[in-house]
């Protein structure tokens, strides 16, 4: 077994590398750039290499740099992660070349699945189901256009080389292929230097569906089950789980075999994913294999026990398997939430900033039900331009999905995270979406529940009821505390009263005292809305997380105070609550609303970004539709259209600058 490896990656990933390797009794190696001077992962590690700038193009995407930091430290082997290196097979090539291990795949299998298009000429070779397409080169868009309309729309344009959502393109007409197939092929070139794209059938109410498979250097292969990734956006999956709830066991066999003989074809071994588009008569077909470890590889972890990266690492060691096909069991359910530095009431868009505040729920066993964080941040860490957005992928399991599920909101709902945008929001709302909750999922789920966007939830009766015993809790306990300083000269006004309205959001709750003086920990009756409920909680000033029970009922909600109240951030509703007087709460209802400020005749820059291209010139008239400029951020490309007709009188940006968030690019008369 190795004694020392180099992890050649970043972030939560690199974390969750160390981890294993630590308690395998392994020596880790961490790299570094100018960003990520002070990351955790750099801490974690028994050593830590500088590689180079905050670029991942000048330091971890620069196999040479990587090959020195091993020969400098002694590391053996090295750990790619997912991303930068981890499916270049030059650079495993070049690792044996200079005697070092790689953990992952021989180059042979890197290079035969890396390339989508081959990677799909080899599965129709190998007999595995594939989706109808076009593999060859696309001279232009003009041929992109004939092509699409030889397969029929909708079609999806995609990079050869891509990953992670990035060079891809759903195209419905031929205006949208001409434009998809531009877009597709400058972000495949940006992200991976390869501008090659191809174009296959979209299927329609698709599934993503992956499938585990794990095999060694001794013609040992065994699947692990499958993960449902239908939750995606951008065609970047957002919550996994484990198993698929819609998956029979006659086709996860199938799915299961045919992922084993691919494997088998191109001589396999390590860890890799075998991802397939599932349609509503469970007809499944081939996309791609990743030679690498997934993101979401917790969910397989737990519910089959076993430790991916343990089993990485033993095989790149030629340690056989010990697995056989029919010891390897499904138990439980798990769920993960990919927490996203990204504003999802403004459509995803990314967000960076310094963590002021980061708090994620406890780990570990309690009960039924397991939770785990997989990150590579912490509280003060900075959440950089320069990389992928995620903060964390946190993970629930339970015996059954509705459980884990229950887990997942609860453990969202304590998850504490300041100083930044970030998706937790919307994660919490899909955890009690109804159609989540029954396993209806599609790729298109997103765009078909939220066809304007994620706007902010309005809580109804029951949940108006929760907020304002939260508040009003808040609030009584802030009170108790204040008249127990020792320099008060008096009780506060309105201490002993019983009769109080709550107002959350646009709403009034009248709530009455049903007990006499308030105790500390916090256990009293109320009449919400004329129903009784016991609210119980020991929460303290100052704590972000209210934990307690409310008519029995386990709740747990994120406060923050703000002006005259406390903001409270609870299953996806974000409200601020004040607490009144019924006579304040008649004048209250009085005060005038403050309005938004007009912005209808700006183009605000949407997130930290770089100007790409601007493709209107001033006096230009534009109709609705028709794209204003182009905005990169985390190697993304966002294309800024106009949402109605409208002419161009001031361009206060140009093409190669960085903006901040709400800067004006331009306006219109």
């Amino acid at each position: 077994m190795f004694k020392k490896i180099l992890i050649a990656n970043r972030g939560e990933i690199a974390c969750r590398v160390i981890k294993t390797a630590r308690r395998m009794g392994i020596s880790t190696v961490a790299v570094y750039s100018d960003a990520d001077r002070d990351a955790l992962h750099v801490e974690m590690a028994d050593e830590a290499v500088h590689i180079g700038p905050a670029a991942a193009s000048e330091s971890y995407l620069v196999a040479e740099k990587i090959i020195a930091a091993c020969k400098a430290t002694g590391a053996e082997a090295v750990h790619p992660g997912y991303g930068f290196l981890s499916e270049r097979a030059s650079f495993c090539a070049e690792l044996e070349k200079q005697g070092i291990v790689f953990i992952g795949p021989k180059p042979k299998a890197i290079m035969a699945m890396g390339d989508k298009i081959e990677s799909k000429k080899f599965a129709n070779a190998a007999g595995v189901s594939t989706v109808p397409g076009h593999l060859g080169v696309i001279e232009d868009a003009a041929h992109a256009e004939v092509i699409a309309g030889g397969i029929g729309y909708p079609v999806m344009i995609k990079a050869s080389a891509g990953g992670g959502g990035k060079g891809m393109r759903i195209a419905w007409n031929e205006a949208e292929v001409r434009d998809g197939f531009e877009r597709a092929r400058s972000e495949a070139k940006s992200s991976f230097g390869d501008d090659r794209v191809f174009i296959e059938k979209f299927i329609v109410e698709p599934r993503h569906i992956e499938i585990q498979v794990l095999a060694d250097a001794h013609g040992n292969v065994v699947y692990l089950g499958e993960r449902e990734c239908s939750i995606q956006r951008r065609n970047q999956k957002v919550a996994e789980e484990a198993p698929s709830p819609f998956l029979d066991e006659k086709t996860r066999k199938a799915m299961g075999e045919q992922s084993v003989a691919l494997a088998r074809a191109v001589d396999y071994q390590s860890a890799g994913t075998v991802e397939f588009i599932v349609d509503r008569d469970r007809n499944f077909y081939f996309l791609e294999m990743n030679t690498r470890l997934q993101v979401e590889h917790p969910v397989t972890e737990l519910v089959t026990g076993i430790d991916l990266v343990e089993q990485m690492i033993r095989v790149a060691a030629g340690v056989p398997l010990t697995l056989a096909q029919e010891e390897i069991r499904l138990d439980g359910w798990a769920i993960e939430s990919r927490l996203y530095a990204e504003d999802p009431y403004r459509n995803f868009l990314p967000s960076i900033g310094r963590l002021t505040r980061y708090r994620p729920p406890a780990e570990g066993r309690t009960g039924n039900v397991t939770v785990r964080n997989d990150t590579g941040v912490f509280e003060g860490a900075e959440i950089s331009m320069y990389y992928d957005p995620m903060i964390a992928k946190l993970c629930t399991w339970a015996p059954t999905r509705l459980e884990a599920i229950e887990a997942m909101g609860q453990a969202l709902d304590g998850f504490v995270v300041d100083g930044i945008e970030h998706n937790v929001p919307f994660l919490s709302a899909l955890m009690k979406h109804p159609r989540w909750r029954e396993g209806r999922l599609s790729t298109g789920f997103i765009a078909e529940e939220y066809p304007d966007g994620f706007a902010p939830m309005k809580p109804d009766r029951t949940e108006e009821a929760v907020l304002a015993a939260i508040a009003l809790s808040a609030s009584l306990i802030e009170t108790n505390r204040r008249e127990r300083f020792a320099d008060r000269l008096r009780a506060a006004s309105g201490a002993s009263r019983e009769h109080w309205v709550v107002k959350t959001g646009d709403s009034h709750v009248a709530v009455q005292l049903l007990d006499g003086l308030v105790t500390i920990p916090f256990d009293m009756e109320m009449a919400i809305e004329g129903e009784n409920n016991s609210v119980v909680t020991d929460w303290r000033p100052g704590d972000p997380v209210w934990s307690g029970k409310i008519g029995g009922r386990d709740i747990t909600a994120q406060t923050r105070p703000v002006l005259n109240g406390v903001r409270i951030d609870w299953q996806g509703l974000s409200v601020t609550a004040k607490v009144f007087s019924p006579r304040h709460a008649e004048l209250d209802r009085l005060m005038p609303v403050k309005l938004p400020p007009d912005t209808s005749k700006l183009l605000l820059c949407p997130m930290p970004g770089l100007i790409v291209s601007i493709a209107v010139a001033e006096g230009q008239e534009v109709k609705a539709g028709e794209t204003l400029a182009i905005v990169e951020a985390m190697k993304m490309e966002n294309v800024l259209r106009a949402d109605r007709d409208l002419v161009v009188s001031k361009i206060n940006a140009a093409a190669g600058e960085s903006l901040a968030v709400d800067a004006v690019i331009m306006e219109f008369a």
